[in-house]
């Protein structure tokens, strides 16, 4: 989230469009209902009604897999009622920027697309430069090559009548959101955007984000109170994992991964590190060789020298070309290309897509680790539906985890707070934590390697871990703290000091750090700040509900980031009603100010200090699918025909391929409904852990599948049957729920009927039913490598016995 739970009560208009919040997010949703009281027009627009819908102004059903169509055309009605807002467009966008004479766009592909790879050739979208290699800009926003113009021209196809076509959404429906958060684009006006699974779980999941990012640039809603792209992060601290780099393509602290390519830490360095030549871009990002740095000493200790690149050497690198995500990890697992496994708090069999794959993969290992509190669809596969499990060589070993009431540490909530979190009874039976479970494991094999050696014993010797797991320690440590006496921005620190913020970390060694991102949270010994709970703030913090002494908030407590883009150039908020920040003629009030320094008409920096023009992308060149999002069709679509190009889908879409990865071809007339996915609030992701508990199992008992009236009366299924659903990949069955929160939409001139299957339920509980990713293909983002969950192709019928929900 750019802000966080408290200030959404400071919108005057709030779209919740893949999210259902209520039921998934409820913390959120109090300050919906806050901001609701206050005035704000609350919209949801979801493939079916639900909870969130009930308690909405408007709720708006859409096709599953058309959210681009959808805010692309809310951005064109945002430019053609130019309701945009002018001041912040072009200060603080590089809407002005002109582009180079290689960028193009037709029929659906951009400039650059190499069709025999399927690539795009990025370098083809960059600006044009003037001799100092700084972008060119025309503030008048006429140059037909400016990124304005350029966006006017692209999105012309989105109308409404084509929008409305595409998406299933009325005319009428469509042209109500876009004038009701259209009217955000004001001064003293606010609109957010929260976003969930059903924006990300497609193969346009990044795009789909960016293109709200857009939309929210032009109304001037990033940075200021009531604005903002709010992430609704999940139930396994998702924030907190992915900001330690719980993704294998990135560093703690969303540093790029090393490539095999980059052998020494400058190679590394050159490689990503950026630079500008503009002097009013600050360029954060310079800064990563000090955090690379201070990770490596973090990891490695004193082992890591100068001389030996801080242990650069010793760092997991990625092949060039290659992929390591689920999707490739399962797959080549399948290959037999993989000998062991180690899951900890994962349930491929259930949770990941094509789930009949993944389960007869996981017989293909020699050895497996689990790490888990109950036995779940993975731990026992070997003895899973149809498997004999005298045919499964695998070792399986299972170590109890304990619950997350009997360990201490920290979490971080979706507004990115960090809190600690503290243990509420000792671990039952043998059952320990698994940063315990992980050191032991470790030690044990490093003790195996100093006794016999190995073929690269390096890294394991040299890994700075202490023997036995101490989550307070672990917090110091990822803070960071100095590694000898030294002198920093003017300060003098002993060895052993906390550092007190990224702001001091080094890239000569002498500072440690373990994410940079949360240097800042615990500054001193004794002093970790995610344990405050001081409600204390001032009157102007008081106006917007800011609350900086309660836990803390990375980075360096910034509650809304990109606040500078709140005010004008003098440093006055746009809604002085509401001010994040202001300038007093001498400093800074507010929350802490993103990147320091005066107002831009005094001297100071752009203020989108992350990027390395220092202007907000509304044209982003970085995405490997291309700089502007354009509405391509999922993997699996009803329709035989893109309405706005010929490229039917994403052309740098993910796909797997092996004999048990089949798709349904464009319009199969053997499965025309679509599937969506969704979690419940009574069931934990997997259902592992609640699955297990009988007041929720009574709740939500079995698996089930909503319907509209329309499409049971065509497949003859009443309310309650037993109904078998069925994909290209497999077949699962399900109790029928024919209710009116799921309606029929009209897609170019046919009728498309979608079902809603929630993931929670598995074989290992009997009587509940298994797992709906047996239904879903495995294809992904091409940027994130999410997969497609969403939008996939299935029919359904009355089941003629009842196997998988006998009682």
């Amino acid at each position: 989230m750019t802000n966080h739970w408290i200030d959404i009560k400071n919108s005057n208009a709030v779209l919740i469009m893949g999210s259902n919040a209520a039921e998934h997010h409820p913390i959120s949703f109090k300050w919906v209902l806050r901001a609701r009281d206050n005035g704000a027009m609350v919209i949801h627009v979801d493939p079916k009604f639900s909870r969130t819908s009930a308690r909405c102004d408007l709720h708006v059903p859409l096709r599953s897999g058309t959210d681009i169509a959808f805010l692309g055309g809310m951005l064109l009605y945002i430019l053609e009622k130019n309701l945009y807002q002018k001041d912040y467009v072009t200060e603080y966008t590089n809407a002005s920027f002109i582009l180079g004479k290689d960028y193009g766009f037709k029929d659906g592909l951009f400039s650059g697309f190499d069709p025999q790879k399927h690539v795009y050739d990025r370098k083809k979208w960059d600006f044009a430069r003037d001799d100092k290699g700084v972008s060119l800009r025309d503030k008048t926003l006429k140059d037909p090559r400016c990124v304005f113009q350029v966006l006017k021209k692209h999105y012309a196809r989105y109308t409404p009548d084509m929008v409305s076509k595409v998406t299933g959404v009325s005319k009428q429906n469509l042209l109500t959101v876009y004038e009701t958060f259209g009217a955000t684009g004001k001064p003293d006006k606010a609109g957010t955007m929260m976003y969930a699974l059903g924006w990300t779980q497609h193969t346009v999941g990044v795009q789909n984000i960016r293109l709200a990012c857009m939309i929210q640039l032009l109304l001037g809603n990033i940075g200021v109170a009531g604005g903002g792209i709010n992430a609704l992060r999940g139930e396994p601290n998702v924030q907190g994992s992915t900001d330690h780099a719980l993704l294998w393509h990135i560093l703690p602290g969303y540093m790029p991964a090393p490539l095999a390519s980059q052998q020494t830490l400058a190679d590394y360095n050159t490689a990503t590190t950026p630079k500008t030549n503009d002097p009013l871009s600050m360029n954060w990002w310079q800064n990563g060789p000090k955090y690379t740095v201070s990770l490596l000493k973090g990891w490695f200790g004193d082992a890591a020298t100068k001389d030996n690149d801080f242990g650069y050497a010793w760092t997991p690198k990625i092949e060039p070309g290659e992929e390591y995500s689920n999707m490739f990890m399962f797959d080549r697992l399948y290959k037999k290309q993989m000998k062991g496994a180690i899951f900890f708090g994962h349930n491929p069999a259930q949770s990941m897509p094509n789930t009949n794959k993944i389960r007869k993969s996981l017989a293909n290992l020699e050895w497996m680790v689990m790490g888990e509190v109950h036995k779940t669809e993975t731990t026992d596969f070997w003895r899973g539906p149809g498997v004999d499990p005298k045919k499964v060589d695998t070792e399986v070993f299972l170590l109890p985890s304990c619950h997350r009431g009997e360990k201490g540490g920290t979490t971080t909530n979706s507004g990115r707070w960090q809190m600690w979190h503290y243990k509420g009874i000792e671990p039952m039976g043998l059952s320990k934590s698994m940063g315990a479970i992980y050191t032991e494991l470790f030690h044990a094999v490093r003790d195996l390697y100093a006794k016999e050696g190995g073929a690269f014993p390096d890294p394991i010797l040299n890994t700075d871990l202490p023997r036995q797991y101490d989550p307070e320690q672990t917090a110091m440590k990822v803070n960071g703290w100095f590694t000898r006496d030294c002198e920093v921005n003017g300060k003098k620190f002993k060895k052993g000091d906390q550092v007190p913020s990224f702001a001091f970390l080094t890239a000569d060694g002498s500072t440690t750090s373990l994410c940079w991102l949360y240097s800042g949270g615990y500054p001193e010994v004794g002093k970790n700040l995610s344990k405050r709970r001081d409600h204390s703030q001032t009157p102007m913090q008081a106006k917007i509900g800011l609350f900086p002494n309660f836990s803390w908030c990375w980075p360096v407590n910034r509650r809304i980031i990109y606040n500078r883009a709140g005010v004008d150039v003098h440093g006055k908020p746009f809604n002085p009603e509401l001010p994040v920040v202001a300038w007093d003629g001498k400093d800074w009030a507010g929350d802490v100010i993103d990147g320091g320094g005066p107002p831009m008409a005094q001297g100071g920096k752009y203020p989108f200090i992350m990027l390395t023009e220092g202007m907000s992308q509304i044209f982003g060149p970085g995405r490997v699918d291309g700089p502007l999002p354009e509405h391509y069709e999922p993997a699996e679509t009803p329709l035989t025909k893109n309405p706005f190009s010929s490229q039917m889908n994403n052309p740098i879409i993910r796909w797997i391929m092996s004999d048990m990865d089949k798709f349904a071809k464009h319009g199969d007339p053997r499965y025309p409904i679509v599937l969506t996915t969704y979690s419940l609030t009574e069931h934990w992701l997997s259902g592992t852990d609640s699955r297990n508990i009988e007041v929720l199992l009574e709740a939500e008992p079995q698996l089930y599948v909503e319907m509209s009236h329309e499409l049971a009366k065509e497949k003859g299924i009443q309310n309650g049957d037993v109904v078998e659903i069925e994909s290209i990949r497999g077949k699962v069955q399900a109790v029928a729920m024919v209710t009116v929160r799921v309606v029929p939409f009209k897609i170019m001139g046919k009728t498309v009927h979608l079902i809603g299957m929630p993931f929670a339920f598995g074989w290992t509980t009997p009587g509940v039913g298994d797992s709906t990713n047996r239904l879903t293909p495995t294809v992904g983002d091409p940027n994130c490598y999410i997969p497609e969950y969403k939008a996939s192709l299935v029919n359904i019928r009355k089941a003629t016995k009842v196997t998988e929900l006998e009682r």
